[in-house]
């Protein structure tokens, strides 16, 4: 097996432009003249034809594929903006919106984060949303398998000998990435992306931007502070990826902090027991999941519309996400509720559908993959991450395993991580950065925004204690959203002293309810969505970090 890896390793590697790529390679002098020439292309303005939002415009933005070589192979960037309707002398120029990924769109974002905010705020601001390069609607759209994801998939732990499958997938997928991609892929790093900030921020014709991301989008904006510091107005993070950390180490302590959120679910649905008669004690609903996985590994389930079966691995992506947004715990217990007290397995596929099941292509996956594996110097060695991720499992065995899977790719990157890890984050000559962080946020766990506000000492940290949303704000919490308007109204920040400036109170748990299947079961697994959910769905997660 492992000679067969290598093969496919090796094969990867011919189509590798060769060294060392990342932030350390690819730099050009930070925060240059304006009159650069970076060889972009101009902004052409037209309607997006959205009858939700019918003054949205789009537009695609030429840049370079290598801003070392500026005059050389371009792609595209589609963006869409929400023009200010302020009088001229109250706006405050555009705001570019990055929900996270990385490879998310953001192309949602101007219609949807606007009309959260007073009106008389947002409309002084020229709200830009964007795909980052080679995903969505950006050109060209970067697929390396579009079946990588598709039902039923290798069972996730590795006690079920599936991991010679996974090995030769993860594999597989390197290959196939740099066959079609390898004069792309090097250039997908946070640097690269941070580099299209600027070439957007040329097009729009201004000197200052302001900035808000979310999960991977902390990651740009700090990246692109710390390039173009000169460049920033105003900066919002939301729930915050440290700027030190290693995307390996980030993942396992992901998996620890996937564990507490598992941890409380089941604690939550075990005082609701003559909601979901799983048990009283957390123990025994942790011991209902594990029940279902098991059955669900004899005979899978349905996963109408979708194709292929629900199997371990899918039922496992499914309750993962319940550690993004706990408004999932009532259908995720309903689901536990109605396989085993019922036989019932429409349940699990409607949430199946809702939460986990795969789209079109593989998604952000690619430009996922493209970032975390090139920046960082990951380990190569499967014996080191047999052993190491055993270590981890042995305390948080809900969610280690698949998320080893989900990054086993790096493993075989064609394109050797960066060893000085991504760029420094200093904060040097930047305004003040508001930063937001829940303390129970299982994908940017809390040690990333503490870490965040050290390296940017003029930050303020706003921390939703006890929070566990991943993205705390626009949930209708209204200490943090008016913390968030005050400093898009007029620059007004938190003013308390020491590592944390303001700290807000957590929504409350969700009431348990059962989440009963409509009787028009056919139609309604027809109208379960995959992939991600709308903002507006109230169990949506957005920004995902995985």
């Amino acid at each position: 097996m492992r000679k067969a890896i290598a093969l496919l390793s090796a094969a990867a590697a011919v189509a590798t432009l060769g060294g060392i790529v990342g932030p350390a390679a690819s730099a050009v002098e930070p925060d240059g003249p304006d009159l650069v020439d970076t060889g972009q292309g101009k902004l052409v303005w037209s309607s997006c034809n959205d009858t939700t939002t019918p003054a949205l415009q789009c537009a695609m933005l030429e840049v370079p594929v290598d801003y070392a070589d500026p005059r050389g192979r371009k792609i595209k960037i589609k963006l869409n903006r929400l023009p200010a309707t302020a009088p001229k002398d109250k706006q405050q120029g555009p705001i570019l919106l990055n929900p996270g990924g990385p490879g998310d769109s953001g192309l949602w974002m101007p219609g949807y984060i606007s009309g959260q905010i007073p009106a008389d705020v947002a409309s002084t601001y020229d709200w830009i949303g964007f795909d980052p390069r080679g995903t969505n609607g950006s050109d060209p759209h970067v697929v390396c398998d579009a079946h990588y994801f598709d039902a039923e998939r290798p069972d996730y732990q590795v006690d079920q000998g599936t991991s010679k499958a996974w090995l030769k997938k993860a594999a597989g997928y390197a290959a196939d990435c740099a066959a079609d991609w390898s004069w792309l892929l090097p250039h997908m790093t946070t640097v690269d992306n941070a580099r299209d900030l600027d070439s957007i921020r040329r097009a729009l014709g201004v000197t200052k931007i302001n900035f808000y991301g979310g999960s991977w989008g902390t990651s740009l904006g700090s990246t692109y502070g710390q390039l173009f510091p000169s460049h920033v107005r105003r900066m919002v993070l939301d729930s915050i990826v440290g700027p030190t950390i290693s995307w390996y180490d980030h993942n396992v302590l992901q998996d620890r902090e996937h564990q507490r959120r598992f941890d409380a679910f089941a604690d939550w649905t075990a005082k609701a027991d003559s909601v979901y008669h799983l048990g009283t004690d957390a123990k025994a609903v942790e011991q209902a999941y594990h029940q279902v996985e098991d059955a669900l590994r004899k005979e899978p389930a349905d996963a109408a519309p979708s194709t292929g079966k629900i199997g371990p691995a899918e039922f496992e992506d499914t309750f993962y996400s319940g550690g993004y947004n706990f408004l999932r715990w009532p259908r995720m217990a309903t689901v536990l509720s109605a396989y085993l007290n019922q036989h019932d397995t429409r349940p699990l596929t409607i949430a199946y559908n809702k939460y986990a099941a795969p789209g079109a292509d593989d998604g952000a996956f690619p430009a996922y993959n493209a970032a975390q594996c090139t920046e960082n110097a990951w380990p190569r060695d499967w014996e080191f991450w047999k052993k190491d991720q055993a270590k981890v499992d042995a305390t948080a065995p809900f969610y280690t395993y698949n998320n080893m899977w989900y990054n086993a790719a790096c493993m075989f990157w064609p394109y050797q991580g960066n060893p000085a890890g991504r760029l420094k984050i200093t904060g040097k000559n930047l305004p003040p950065v508001l930063l937001f962080q829940a303390t129970e946020d299982a994908a940017t766990p809390y040690q990333g925004g503490l870490a965040m506000h050290d390296a940017l000492p003029g930050s303020k940290l706003v921390v939703q204690d006890g929070g566990s949303f991943h993205e705390i704000l626009f949930h209708g919490n209204a200490c943090l959203d008016d913390t968030f308007t005050a400093y898009l109204r007029d620059g007004s920040l938190p003013q308390g002293k020491g590592r944390i400036a303001k700290t807000c109170a957590p929504e409350a748990d969700p009431t348990p309810v059962y989440v009963t299947p409509p009787p028009a079961t056919a139609k309604a697994l027809t109208a379960a969505r995959t992939g991600p959910l709308p903002p507006t769905d109230p169990e949506a997660v957005r920004g995902v970090l995985r």
